[in-house]
């Protein structure tokens, strides 16, 4: 019996045993299933397979013409897959029979390893079954047409095993021109491992209309961590819409030209130039270049809206508000003396150059830049109430970030005027220039403004945004201050800057000039971070607007010059560059001559249009035209008057050629053209006058049409 019961005994403690033990089994198998059961199996879809986000095509910058000013061109990836069945059936024969012919043709294309290297590695390959070996990284759309006509490449992807990807490369067609105001659009690789943006210009403030909403695929991981993409598992990306800029490339191409001449003649630092259409406060042009440590210039930093002492041009705040204010008329005379050099309060202030005779109307202190002058109405008009001034430039709105549509814009800083004991003497300083610092693009815009008459426009940049020739967006002109001053202070103040041009510190350089200029010169020492008054920099600047009489377009000329430099004055440094834009804008846009004298009469006789041949047929024959018919089976066709009889004519459309849509009514065109994966971007009305891309232009998936239409 105690044997028995021993043997039962071990039974029993064996049986629990294996009850705990399979309820541990099944109590972990619970755990892992439903509370680790997400992580473990996205742990296994990650060694598999996994969906990987797919760039849509980024948005186009155009000019306000239509020119492309920063646009996505395709870049081409090469793959093979060694173990593609085309390149395994009949135990590899048609790998065998096409690698050297492949190996030769990529040798003698792309030059970089000789045919004997090439067919080695690819042998290897084919040898390891790799799945996706890596062939050719960025292929531009040319090198790729020639690929796709080598050995095995051109039996396709079934037969050849050859895997294509295509990314897209960000390009500004023209280089320089405006660059850093488009800006850059780029990823980079940051500190944490992940792909980010660095955007600057109108490619940050416009990134998420550029950019579109990307799509996916899903791709298979094999050995090594090789993706592979699956097909039909692709989501399409959404392709980012279009944006067109107020700049005019014409005129862009003529500020920047001016500026760089200046720039390598006087070899300043860095300077600035930007045109602003009057009326509507469109910037038509903006040129910054900054000297590198090789002596060239490149477009490395907006400093047309880097904020710094402006000199005597902010002299213009001065005279407006003490004629607003009433403190002073324009023809009350000021003592300045002839020493060029006077107690102003408590502040000895000094003149650039002596002043032509110790009196001197408000309307000469003006335009021979006194200082000595203009800070005197300053302590006239704010002398007891200093904070007084600082009510004035908030109404010119120099003490707000610029409302231009950039981001990251600086704010303009200025001493303070609230303060005992340094109010009086920060709002002398400020009245000729110093103690506050604002941006090139501020002093345009008051400028800017007296040019309209008082009215303020808020300067922009991008016109409207499109996507397939359809208007998404309409930007248009912004009043940001109806009335800066009185009508009778903005003609006082015309007549002002006039007189700067005529009479005062501007007269030599713009002598000569055929049509009326007005404008300010300004001059500041420059004490800015490591840079010290001593240092014997400057900064030169010349702002106006002409025609004087009736303003079309504003400027400024921003010039920092060199330690030392032996001209440095406003008058001679950036007065030039405004005088050579003024001078060739004038002749290009302003004086322009009625072209209807120059033009022949046309025979009324003479047509030319074109469509779909079967429509136009049929338009014929229900009126009842006779016409040639010379179209055979042709699906598109040019009509063209012979002998007062019209014509068809075969108008040849190839698959990836541009078409020729001259003559053709819009519906027609677009139907042509979308359907071959043209975006389309349309001007005016009537039938196709011009197209931006010649016929017969070889086509790339994206590309965008300029259509004008009259």
């Amino acid at each position: 019996m105690e044997v028995k019961r021993d043997i039962l005994w071990r039974v029993y403690v064996s049986f629990l045993g294996i009850v705990v033990l399979s309820l541990l089994v099944l109590g972990r198998a619970f755990y892992i299933q439903r509370v680790e059961g997400n992580h473990w199996r996205s742990m296994s879809d990650s060694l598999h397979q996994r969906f990987i986000a797919l760039d849509a095509q980024r948005g186009t910058i155009y000019s306000e013409d239509g020119q492309m000013l920063s646009t996505s061109i395709p870049t081409f990836d090469v793959y093979i897959d060694f173990n593609a069945d085309g390149l395994r059936e009949k135990k590899g024969k048609r790998f065998t029979e096409n690698i050297d012919s492949f190996s030769i043709a990529l040798a003698n294309y792309f030059g970089d390893k000789t045919a004997a290297q090439y067919k080695s590695e690819l042998k290897l390959a084919y040898k390891k079954n790799t799945r996706y070996y890596q062939l050719k990284k960025k292929l531009s759309f040319e090198q790729y047409k020639i690929f796709r006509e080598f050995p095995l490449a051109r039996l396709g992807r079934n037969k050849s095993g050859i895997i294509v990807e295509t990314n897209s490369k960000r390009l500004p067609p023209f280089g320089l021109l405006a660059s850093r105001t488009i800006g850059l659009s780029r990823e980079h690789m940051a500190s944490d491992g992940k792909i980010k943006k660095q955007n600057v210009g109108l490619e940050r403030s416009y990134d998420t209309i550029l950019s579109g909403k990307k799509g996916q695929k899903l791709v298979r991981y094999i050995a090594g961590g090789t993706a592979i993409p699956i097909e039909g598992s692709e989501t399409d990306p959404e392709n980012g819409k279009d944006i067109f800029t107020t700049l005019d490339v014409k005129i862009q191409d003529i500020t920047e030209t001016a500026l760089m001449r200046m720039m390598l003649q006087s070899e300043a630092l860095y300077g600035t130039a930007i045109v602003m259409e009057t009326s509507t406060g469109k910037v038509k042009a903006i040129a910054n270049l900054g000297r590198r440590p090789d002596g060239s210039y490149w477009e490395d930093d907006n400093y047309a809206l880097r904020a710094t002492e402006p000199g005597s041009t902010i002299k213009l705040v001065t005279l407006l508000s003490v004629l607003e204010k009433g403190s002073s008329a324009i023809d009350d005379m000021v003592e300045v003396g002839s020493a060029g050099r006077l107690q102003v309060g408590p502040k000895i202030v000094t003149d650039a150059e002596r002043s032509p005779k110790p009196l001197l109307s408000v309307k000469e202190c003006f335009a021979h830049s006194s200082n000595v002058g203009m800070s005197k109405l300053a302590y006239k008009a704010f002398g007891n109430k200093p904070q007084e001034f600082k009510e004035f430039l908030h109404r010119f709105h120099l003490d707000v970030r610029s409302p231009i549509d950039l981001t990251d814009v600086p704010k303009p800083t200025m001493a303070p005027l609230n303060e005992k004991g340094s109010s009086l003497g920060n709002m002398l300083w400020m009245s000729f220039g110093y103690a506050l610092q604002v941006s090139p693009l501020h002093t345009l815009t008051l400028y800017n403004a007296v040019a309209n008459n008082g009215k303020m426009m808020k300067p922009y940049l991008v016109s409207h945004v499109q996507s397939g020739g359809i208007l998404h967006k309409q930007f248009e002109p912004t009043i940001i201050e109806a009335n800066i001053c009185k009508p009778a202070v903005i003609q006082a103040a015309r007549a002002s800057m006039e007189a700067v041009v005529t009479e005062g510190t501007a007269r030599r350089v713009f002598a000569g000039v055929p049509f009326p200029i007005a404008g300010k010169t300004g001059t500041a020492q420059v004490s800015d971070g490591a840079i010290k008054y001593g240092h014997g920099v400057y900064q030169a600047s010349f702002v106006g607007y002409f025609p004087a009489d009736k303003p079309q377009y504003s400027c400024i000329v921003v010039v920092r010059t060199k330690p030392h430099a032996a001209s440095h004055y406003g008058g001679t440094v950036a007065a030039p560059v405004f005088r050579e834009i003024a001078t060739k804008l004038y002749a290009m846009y302003v004086d322009r001559k009625d072209p209807s004298l120059f033009t022949t009469v046309k025979d009324s006789a003479a047509y030319f249009y074109a469509g779909y041949s079967t429509d136009i047929k049929k338009v014929y024959k229900a009126l009842n035209v006779r016409f040639t018919d010379s179209v055979a089976q042709n699906n598109w066709s040019n009509v063209y008057a012979s002998n007062y009889q019209p014509v068809l004519k075969a108008n040849s459309v190839r698959k990836q050629v541009m078409p020729n849509v001259r003559g053709m009514g819009l519906k027609d065109a677009l139907y042509l053209l979308e359907n071959m994966g043209v975006k389309v971007t349309i001007k005016g009305k009537g039938k196709i006058a011009t197209q931006s891309i010649a016929p017969g232009t070889s086509l790339v998936n994206g590309v965008t049409v300029v259509l004008e239409l009259s």
